[in-house]
């Protein structure tokens, strides 16, 4: 017989043979192949449940948070003088999402007035202008003349977009009371959730106009004719200051605070939502790492245990040309298939214990909210963590088969 016939004779089977039998292995085995994916099941179900409520309750909390701009916000508590290039430098500010220069307290209160029933008094008068998250979503006032209306504003005026009211601004000029009247657009209305207090959006130079006009000087169509020659602007009293984001709010108002700039925000709101968030990842970190070790431990002994009891039957695949690697491949291979198998069941257990949550917690919450939810990425992450213990697992019982070897198919002949 010639050389390579004897090479074809005693070559291995194919290798879709060898996981054909991985297969049927774990079909026949599977009281053990079931007790081997219970472990798995057991940790991660109990692990996705753990971090969904911690990732439900906290992105919740944290969706609360971005949704209100008032938690974005770095209000002054006091006036100062801020020169343009002090506002042009605050934009360019890394964690720096809005600036806009405010007149002083005193002048951003106007009255409203559609007619003798309609007419709000001392509303707020705010500039904005692009990028305002207040107004997010909202039109952005751009001429002279348009304006936003906070709802409360526009309740008690009666009014809808599109609409137009008087702006009335009055001072005391040389001993005589007079009275600015100014014809705007309604633009926009905000939702109530947006800005809860009486208040009209407008822009900066309608806001100055009526700063110059309340200080005695003279303002081209406000109505009035009496008053001084206007001064150039230098300064600015105060600032609508907001960070990008909720994590830069305390660092920009430690910022301002070495300026000498007193602030106030709503820093400790924010400090307890990531408060929450870091001892929640403290205990699942805990828990996950002794439940991973735990169950690391079971599947190394399960395997080990099969190993031992079938080491016949794998000495007789060595026997038939398997080399080692071919063997590795074989307990990798099974060990795959039941981690995947359990981590499917354990995310539909998952999915029936977070539906639990969701309808039992969910009737001490507000509509539409959600105590324990999880992103496609987790699930993917988590399958990806859980088939890299596996490999682990299965690299050490690799180890063991790799050392079986085949005459000892043959001892018991």
């Amino acid at each position: 017989m010639s050389a390579s016939k004897q090479s074809s004779t005693f070559s291995a089977p194919p290798l879709k043979v060898l996981l054909s039998l991985g297969l049927s292995d774990l079909l026949h085995d599977r009281k053990v192949s079931i007790c081997i994916m219970a472990s798995i099941v057991a940790v991660v179900a109990p692990l996705l449940l753990l971090f969904g409520l911690k990732f439900g309750i906290v992105s919740q909390m944290r969706a609360e948070l971005l949704s209100d701009p008032r938690n974005l916000e770095i209000r002054m508590l006091a006036s100062a003088k801020l020169e343009p290039t002090w506002f042009e430098k605050m934009r360019n500010l890394e964690g720096v999402g809005f600036v806009m220069p405010l007149t002083r307290s005193l002048n951003t209160i106007a009255d409203l007035f559609v007619d003798s029933r309609r007419f709000a008094e001392n509303v707020e008068l705010i500039p904005t202008a692009i990028n305002d998250p207040v107004l997010d979503g909202i039109s952005i006032p751009q001429g002279r003349n348009d304006v936003v209306l906070s709802s409360s504003a526009a309740s008690r005026l009666a009014v809808k977009p599109g609409e137009r009211i008087q702006l009335r601004v009055t001072r005391l000029h040389e001993s005589r009371t007079e009275r600015a009247q100014i014809e705007v657009r309604v633009l926009a209305i905000l939702p109530p959730e947006s800005f809860s207090r009486p208040a009209v959006f407008l822009t900066l130079p309608l806001l100055i106009e009526v700063e110059d006009f309340r200080d005695g000087f003279y303002v081209p169509g406000s109505g009035v004719e009496t008053g001084s020659a206007l001064q150039p602007r230098t300064h600015f009293a105060r600032a609508r200051i907001y960070a990008d984001k909720i994590e830069n709010v305390e660092a920009l108002a430690n910022r301002l605070l070495k300026e000498g700039i007193e602030t106030s925000s709503r820093l400790a709101e924010i400090k307890s939502v990531q408060s929450i968030d870091k001892v929640l990842g403290i205990v699942f970190g805990v828990i996950a790492w002794i439940a991973v070790l735990g169950c690391a431990a079971s599947l190394i002994g399960a395997f080990m245990a099969n190993i031992d009891r079938k080491r016949k039957d794998l000495a007789l695949l060595r026997l038939m040309g398997y080399g080692r690697l071919a063997m590795q491949g074989y307990v990798v291979m099974q060990s795959a298939v039941l981690t995947v198998t359990g981590f499917t069941v354990g995310c539909l257990m998952y999915l029936l214990g977070s539906q639990l949550f969701n309808q039992m917690l969910g009737e001490y919450m507000k509509a539409d909210r959600f105590v324990c939810r999880l992103e496609p990425i987790h699930f993917v992450m988590a399958l990806a963590g859980a088939l890299m213990l596996a490999l682990v697992v299965a690299g050490v019982g690799g180890v063991v088969v790799t050392k079986i070897e085949p005459a000892e198919s043959l001892r018991d002949l």
